[in-house]
């Protein structure tokens, strides 16, 4: 039997039945202890409007039906309002079904509108269906299903959803938002879409009110002249801000940056990066591997120091520089590196070290200065100054100028009785196949030289002085001398060589001192570097009520290291 009513609050009339229902239940609650009453009264939803009144124990047993009239039948529950066109209310579970143009609406700024909603007022969860949307005062979320849990003020789906704020339009499969903090915590197929660039990521905690992003996953940024990938990190979404702190990699400026913690700034056109840090030209296929380094674009500049060498190709053979500081400028066919302090470079057949180097792509020439020193094969080359000068054409290695107190030293490696020697006020040599082959020197040059014949039997020690001397070279071995203008030359047996002569004025022989292999371009203070912690890296996933402070984040930027003090050259 179909039992029918009209309802409008507390002022309409009921039929006999409805009141002897509501007896009913007056008289069970009666029977508990008034704790029990008040639990229970608290948690009841309330009927506001109830339109059209039915009940259909066969259909819908336990339910109380309800449908608008000339308005939306409404519910209230411990602070919330619910509007609907037709609902099922389960007095005895204290539920409700809401079918129908469905809006709840929680204080001031959290409504939630769907085609359908299951409401328990026992848990305070809600969920609703059919192109559901929260909206509250900084975004709104659309989405088919929706569980909102009123106790915990938390909302979750797991069937994709769109997020929209004043900035971004954000989509996931799975999201969860956290009304306290106003927080969205998205996985699976994550996308931020932005006017001016696009974050994707596997996990990821949005802040409405900061806009901030926070990576826990592979992630990857894409703006119009950059990329950031990372799997874990920080994302302002307004300033375009960011960094990195595991696997984390930037493409800016034809330069890719990788290191332990890498940070990123649009609007300075600044990056940097701390820890294990590779810096690829992409356009010179250059690399700089430091544990700090900058990257200045508008200057278009890389400053790297903390066991920084720059590792380039040069003849299918790769040649490593290093010093206490790098610093690259220029445009990309007009780079300009420098290594100083301590520098040092190694390729497999010439290798050198110096105060300070200065390499110019555009015009090939590499400056060794203050103190340098070079070797090529088995020759020793010092001065006051050394330049080595590459064919631009082929990029191969063509001439040298060693200028002011030239002194070219070897091994005699046949006899093993001491060095040849050449010195002049400069020398000018000539590569070929990166092998010394011609050495000229001008002014006041002197040679001192151990000669043998086929044999290898020692014809005696050739010590001559003139104003130039051509070497012909072989190997690093002597082939052929030849004197210009006047030469004043005796050829000893080795027992006359008067005491104390074997060696020309300025001799030093710096044997020990030779980079042999890239390890070598490192010293004690390079080997033992602390490395800075990265804070963040091991934390767990940020799980806070509210957003961390700065303070409490990974090093948002990196900070360069204050240089080593170095003693003064002698």
């Amino acid at each position: 039997m179909l039992f029918l009513a009209k309802i409008s609050g507390l002022k309409t009339p009921v039929t006999a039945l409805l009141l002897i229902f509501w007896t009913a239940l007056a008289f069970a609650q009666a029977g508990r202890p008034k704790a029990a009453q008040d639990t229970a009264q608290g948690k009841r939803i309330n009927i506001i409007y109830g339109g059209n009144f039915t009940k259909d124990e066969a259909l819908r047993p336990g339910a109380s039906i309800f449908s608008k009239d000339t308005r939306q039948v409404q519910f209230e529950h411990q602070g919330a309002d619910l509007w609907c066109d037709y609902a099922l209310l389960y007095q005895k579970e204290n539920r409700l079904e809401a079918i129908g143009n469905v809006r709840l609406k929680q204080g001031d700024s959290i409504v939630m509108t769907g085609g359908f909603l299951e409401y328990d007022g026992n848990s305070k969860q809600a969920k609703a269906f059919e192109k559901v949307r929260l909206t509250n005062r900084s975004s709104v979320l659309t989405t088919d299903t929706l569980l909102f849990d009123r106790e915990s003020q938390e909302a979750f789906y797991e069937h994709h959803g769109k997020i929209v704020d004043s900035v971004n339009t954000l989509t996931s499969r799975v999201g969860r938002y956290y009304l306290g903090p106003k927080k969205y915590q998205f996985q699976d197929s994550v996308r931020i879409q932005n006017p001016d660039y696009v974050l994707e990521s596997t996990r990821l905690d949005y802040y409405t009110v900061s806009k901030n992003a926070y990576m826990y996953g592979p992630s990857r940024v894409t703006g119009e002249d950059y990329m950031m990938y990372c799997e874990r990190g920080f994302y302002d979404t307004r300033a375009e801000q960011g960094y990195g702190i595991r696997n984390t990699e930037i493409h800016y400026n034809n330069r890719i940056i990788e290191g332990d913690s890498v940070y990123f700034d649009k609007a300075t056109a600044f990056a940097s990066a701390t820890n294990n840090i590779v810096v690829t030209d992409t356009l010179n296929n250059g690399v700089i591997r430091a544990h700090y380094a900058e990257v200045h674009r508008e200057k278009d500049s890389v400053f790297a120091t903390r066991r920084a060498v720059s590792i380039s190709l040069v003849e299918q053979d790769s040649l490593y520089m290093h010093g206490d500081t790098l610093m690259v400028t220029g445009k990309p066919d007009a780079r300009i590196l420098r290594a100083y302090h301590n520098a040092k470079f190694y390729k497999t057949d010439l290798s050198g070290k110096c105060d300070s180097i200065h390499f110019s792509q555009a015009t090939g020439i590499t400056q060794l200065l203050k103190r340098p020193i070079l070797w090529n094969l088995e020759n020793q080359m010092t001065g006051d100054t050394i330049y080595l000068l590459s064919d631009m054409e082929t990029d191969k290695l063509d001439s040298l100028k060693v200028l002011g107190n030239a002194f070219i030293i070897s091994e005699d490696t046949v006899g093993l009785r001491g060095y040849n020697q050449a010195k002049g006020k400069d020398l000018f040599g000539k590569f070929r196949e990166n092998e010394l082959k011609t050495v000229d020197l001008i002014a006041n040059t002197e040679v001192l030289y151990y000669m043998y014949d086929d044999d290898q039997q020692l014809v005696g020690i050739d010590k001559t002085v003139c104003s130039k001397i051509r070497l012909e070279l072989d190997q690093s071995e002597i082939q052929e001398i030849t004197f210009f203008t006047n030469p004043d030359g005796t050829l000893y047996p080795e027992e006359d060589l008067p005491e104390g002569q074997q060696k020309l004025e300025g001799f030093i022989w710096r044997g020990p001192e030779r980079i042999r292999s890239r390890e070598d371009l490192f010293d004690a203070d390079d080997n033992n570097l602390v490395l800075p912690r990265i804070r963040g890296v091991n934390q767990p996933m940020d799980q806070q009520e509210s957003e961390p402070e700065t303070e409490d984040l990974p090093a948002a930027k990196a900070r360069r290291p204050k240089p080593r003090p170095r003693p003064s050259a002698p």
